[in-house]
């Protein structure tokens, strides 16, 4: 059984995302308020003019210039941000804590997941859109598949961490027996900041081996290109590090209280202890259930993840399309995670995509909104976004 806590553009961008993912993009904006944001002046003109310019970049694998009329977009204003010299972006958004999501994101576009929180409320109507929701379904039908799903009414975020306690408790007697979990949610400190996230599956292949299956569904019938899939491959390899630090023990008390803030003499909600009383623990704050994970996956003596799989199926038709296993290289795992990292502890700032990536920005909900396109094109860049790879 896993809980719930319930509260009183294309296949490129969302095509591949799971019923996982989504609530963590939810929750990353959704529960985000706007901070900090001075509304530009609304008589700004914002339009496209066109113009005659002969790009000096080579047409791929042709060796010839490309003449072209392209459009120049006059990209609205960016809404000011106020920012403290002194803070991080962690600090600005108030994050106690980072999304494994979210650092894929940035593996597509980080001035994207920048906006994204920037800019709540079209990053909202992003999530409304119909790939988005269908995506979503398929995955929690498959989780519908091996446990049952209750919602847990959660009042304080130590209820909320609470559920994801029990969600994780409930599932390591289920792997110690050799069956198949989903939704499962893996949580630690990694680089000195404290990361989540929800693993699809795991399961044991025929071997032996602890498998984790992350499930990707596609409006094409078409396997990712690299844009995309280099960000797949660093979810799982972060689900590894983060699960394998769980049952490696490297998990502490002191994680919660330096990393989350959480009161763990915090009384739980009635709601709350009467689901941990139906799973057979008996707790009355956080610090008690917590000692009970710790315990737990201290003596729970289950493997680390042997295999990292991404499998890929089409959103219609439900039909597979291909699965891939990623090679796990730990050393270059974490030097991607630390430049990822370095933005958000303020080590530097965002970056947008390359000119050989113009492309995204065509379907990007944020483009009028770009700082950095805008940059790009008063340096007269030409950006091409008329191309995209399905």
């Amino acid at each position: 059984m896993n809980s719930h806590a319930s509260q009183g553009t294309d296949d490129l961008v969302w095509g591949n995302i799971s019923d996982a993912e989504l609530l963590d993009v939810q929750s990353e904006h959704l529960l985000t308020e706007p901070k900090s944001i001075i509304p530009g002046p609304d008589s700004h003109d914002c339009g496209v003019s066109e113009k005659r310019d002969v790009a000096s970049e080579r047409a791929k694998g042709t060796g010839l210039a490309v003449s072209a009329t392209v459009k120049e977009n006059r990209p609205c204003p960016t809404p000011k941000r106020k920012r403290d010299p002194a803070s991080t972006p962690m600090e600005r958004f108030f994050r106690r804590s980072l999304n494994v999501t979210m650092l894929c994101k940035q593996t597509w576009c980080e001035m994207q997941a920048v906006y994204s929180l920037e800019l709540p409320l079209v990053a909202k109507r992003e999530l409304e859109r119909a790939e988005v929701k269908a995506g979503a379904s398929v995955h929690l039908a498959r989780e519908l598949e091996v446990h049952e799903v209750v919602p847990v009414r959660a009042v304080t975020r130590e209820d909320r961490q609470a559920i994801n306690l029990l969600n994780l408790l409930g599932m390591i007697p289920v792997l110690q027996a050799g069956g198949v979990v989903r939704e499962l949610p893996v949580f630690g400190v990694l680089e000195g900041v404290y990361m989540v996230g929800v693993i699809d599956e795991l399961h044991y292949s025929d071997r032996g081996e602890l498998v984790l299956s992350e499930l990707k569904t596609r409006r094409h019938s078409s396997l990712p290109r690299e844009a995309q899939a280099k960000g797949h491959r660093l979810q799982v390899g972060l689900y590894k590090l983060l699960f394998d630090g769980l049952v490696r023990g490297f998990l502490t008390r002191d994680d919660f209280v330096e990393h989350l803030r959480l009161r763990l003499e915090q009384p739980l909600g009635a709601a709350v202890l009467q689901h941990a009383g139906k799973l057979g623990f008996q707790v009355t704050t956080l610090g008690d259930l917590l000692d009970v994970l710790l315990l737990n996956l201290r003596y729970c003596e289950l493997p680390g993840i042997d295999v990292l799989r991404l499998e890929y199926r089409h959103q219609d038709s439900g039909l597979a399309l291909g699965s891939q296993d990623v090679p796990f290289d730990e050393d270059l795992l974490r030097a991607e995670l630390r430049n990822l990292l370095s933005y958000w502890t303020g080590r530097r700032e965002p970056r947008g995509v390359d000119i050989e990536e113009a492309w995204k920005c065509g379907m990007c909900a944020y483009e009028k909104h770009c700082q950095w396109r805008g940059e790009q094109l008063q340096g007269s860049v030409t950006l091409h976004t008329d191309k995209k790879p399905k």
